[in-house]
């Protein structure tokens, strides 16, 4: 085993250890296999989210690709399988797919990845499209035009928000706001970044961790409760979004 791959199976299983549950990868990230070897031996332990690569999300294509998902994972079925952008094939075959795989019990639970309001309505109008139960899109200080629309439509109908790149660049956690709001409540700036984002219902943040340290100061934003001040003087050097902005992505 390489020292990488190394550290980065130690760093999933810190995260197990600490009560992180969620382990997000996809056929696009190439490291399923590493997910399916660092969950063994505990793998309900943990709610494991894949996605389908839009090139892959026909009908056929879907199914095959979850198919290849779950041997590289080592397991007989995926907690959640998101569509992970919007592609050439229509969201109806796709849907399809991924309602015909739950009924099967490959997979748990269904979803879309940087899909808009509009998209997410198309979805939605599908024969059981209601059932589509996340939608993962890039959410951080500097990103937050979902705000406007797109988190209020999904508090609406229950589907939770999955903030991808919750820190955004490395240059967000070096500003001085932060800093000051790390020092009230003896914490980090990427530990405020993380509690920031998951400040409200339905908004869960899906940070990246490729080594133990980074697990662990990670789990310590869980404890962090931002106040009316410490939310306003974010407001203050990272204003919220007051018109429609297009869903961005990483």
């Amino acid at each position: 085993m390489g020292r990488r791959r190394g550290e980065e199976i130690a760093a999933l299983r810190r995260g197990l250890e600490l009560g992180l549950q969620v382990i997000d990868t996809a056929e696009m990230y190439g490291n399923e296999d590493l997910v399916g070897e660092a969950v063994h031996g505990c793998r309900d332990q943990v709610f494991i989210v894949s996605k389908v690569l839009p090139g892959n999300a026909s009908y056929d294509g879907t199914k095959q690709a979850c198919e290849r998902s779950l041997r590289r994972l080592g397991t007989d079925y995926i907690d959640l399988y998101l569509l992970h952008w919007t592609g050439r094939y229509p969201f109806g075959e796709t849907v399809r797919a991924m309602v015909e795989l739950q009924r099967e019990g490959k997979i748990r639970y269904w979803g879309m990845s940087n899909l808009d309001v509009a998209d997410m309505e198309k979805v939605a109008a599908l024969p059981g499209g209601t059932d589509c139960a996340a939608n993962q899109v890039l959410y951080n200080l500097h990103d937050r035009g979902i705000e406007y629309d797109l988190i209020p439509w999904c508090g609406q109908r229950n589907i939770p928000v999955m903030a991808y790149t919750p820190l955004g660049d490395s240059r967000l956690r070096g500003r001085k706001v932060l800093a000051e709001i790390a020092l009230r409540h003896n914490a980090t700036p990427v530990q405020v970044m993380l509690a920031w984002v998951m400040r409200g219902p339905g908004v869960m943040a899906i940070p990246k961790a490729g080594n133990v340290a980074h697990v662990e100061e990670n789990h310590g934003s869980l404890g962090i409760s931002l106040t009316d001040e410490d939310l306003h003087d974010i407001d203050a050097a990272f204003p919220p979004p007051v018109w429609k902005i297009s869903l961005a992505r990483w």
